[in-house]
């Protein structure tokens, strides 16, 4: 029976501890409960205490705002205030501007000569390739010339046969008058005399032109550079057989380049020879003229072809070379200068204005334009600022005349960028601290 009382004694031990474990859990969480229903009435009388204090509030302020709008007593309605960064506001100064029209176009060679064929014949000789460079007259190639040679010296013995007859009818002309002035002959063999020295003088126009014709003919058989430049194009080799009108070479003359370019007929008034034009082709900055103006106007697409000559003696400007440029057409060198942004434009008016800052606030400064350089984005303003005027450029947001602005420097925002930057280094760098233990 010992035994027996020894085994059981545990097992009611354990059963009376889990009892006492689930009484406590059962504490706990009534307790909890009603922790929460506590802070959730307490939450309710605070939101309501704060909802009356805001009605009364509100019904202050607007007995202020009545006592604020009578007559004579001060305004408690503030003005808005905007934030501007340094990039934001300009002081109006004097600049250069240019009036220019803006171009591009491919730069292509002055000249361009096919140079072709004049002969029929077999070539002996090309001396010339493509990128050597020729001058005026030299020899690029060589056809046989054996007939024209042939027909050369042919012409020539016909005309010296020619002028012997000439020679000798002259004679004959001469004694012949001789004669008939003392009486010895007829009036008959004067004039037939004087016939004979006409025919042999014909005879010898015509052998001379036929020479002519000969030497240009056999001339012919040599190939000549037209013009100093460049081979760009070589179409033939030795031991060919051309015929006549076939291209051989193509000389090009790059020491001056032409672009041709097309300007909007509403611009093109602005646009006249000599005018200089400014470049920027092939990573370099060049300058040139305008050469020559179309006097009509392309219906097609309603602009006026304009022609502009820049320098290429070097020769390192190629053909072919896109360039963009602008036509100078006025400059101004002590302009009141602004940039296009900082330029509004209103619904009520036709007059463009800029926002002026004056003693901190904002207002409207209604502006006369001189020149506008579009493609730098400047214009030039004729009326309505003065130097040292600061304006409000770009796209900050809605802005309106009597708003406050405040200017945020460049060294007040990076302190206020360093000032964040230690603040969060410092926050990572804090050891987390522990829970306090309930």
């Amino acid at each position: 029976m010992a035994l027996k009382y020894r085994s059981r004694r545990p097992e009611k031990s354990l059963a009376n501890q889990l009892v006492l474990f689930s009484r406590i859990c059962t504490a706990l969480a009534l307790g909890a409960l009603t922790t929460v229903i506590g802070c959730s009435r307490s939450g309710e009388a605070a939101n309501a205490a704060a909802s009356g204090a805001a009605g009364k509030g509100k019904a202050d302020s607007g007995k202020a705002g009545a006592t604020s709008g009578a007559p004579g007593a001060p305004g408690s309605r503030r003005p808005t205030v905007i934030g501007l960064g340094p990039n934001d506001v300009l002081v109006v100064g004097r600049g250069m501007i240019e009036s220019a029209t803006p171009i591009n176009g491919d730069l292509k060679p002055i000249e361009e000569i096919v140079v072709r064929a004049r002969v029929e014949g077999d070539i002996i000789g090309v001396y010339a390739r493509e990128g050597q460079r020729v001058a005026r007259g030299e020899v690029l190639a060589r056809f046989d010339n054996t007939t024209q040679e042939s027909d050369r010296i042919s012409a020539a013995a016909e005309r010296d046969a020619a002028a012997s007859d000439v020679k000798n009818a002259q004679w004959n002309y001469d004694q012949s008058q001789e004669l008939f002035k003392a009486g010895a002959i007829p009036e008959r063999d004067l004039r037939s005399s004087e016939q004979t020295l006409a025919v042999a003088k014909a005879r010898l126009a015509a052998a001379e032109a036929r020479l002519k014709a000969a030497s240009q003919t056999n001339a012919d058989t040599r190939v000549l550079a037209p013009t100093t430049g460049v081979v760009s194009l070589r179409s033939v080799d030795g031991g060919e057989h051309v015929s006549r009108g076939a291209p051989l070479f193509t000389v090009v003359r790059n020491d001056i380049l032409e672009l041709e370019a097309a300007v909007p007929a509403r611009l093109s008034e602005n646009v006249k020879a000599g005018q200089i034009v400014r470049f920027a082709a092939a990573g370099r900055q060049l300058e040139g003229r305008v050469a020559r103006v179309s006097p009509t106007i392309n219906p097609a697409n309603r602009s006026v072809t304009i022609y502009i000559q820049v320098p290429n003696r070097d020769g390192t400007l190629k053909g072919n070379t896109f360039a963009t440029g602008r036509v100078i057409g006025r400059t101004v060198t002590d302009a009141l200068v602004v940039p296009t942004t900082a330029l509004r434009q209103s619904q009520q008016s036709s007059s463009p204005f800029v926002y002026r800052i004056t003693d901190d606030v904002v207002e409207h400064a209604t502006v006369t334009l001189g020149v506008v350089d579009e493609a730098l984005g400047v214009a030039e303003i004729a009326q309505g600022l003065k130097p040292g005027d600061r304006i409000i450029v770009g796209n900050i947001g809605t802005v309106g005349a009597g708003m406050r602005v405040s200017i945020i420097s460049a060294e007040r925002g990076r302190g206020r960028g360093m000032t964040a930057a230690a603040d969060s280094n410092a926050a990572k760098q804090r050891p987390l601290q522990p829970l306090p233990k309930r």
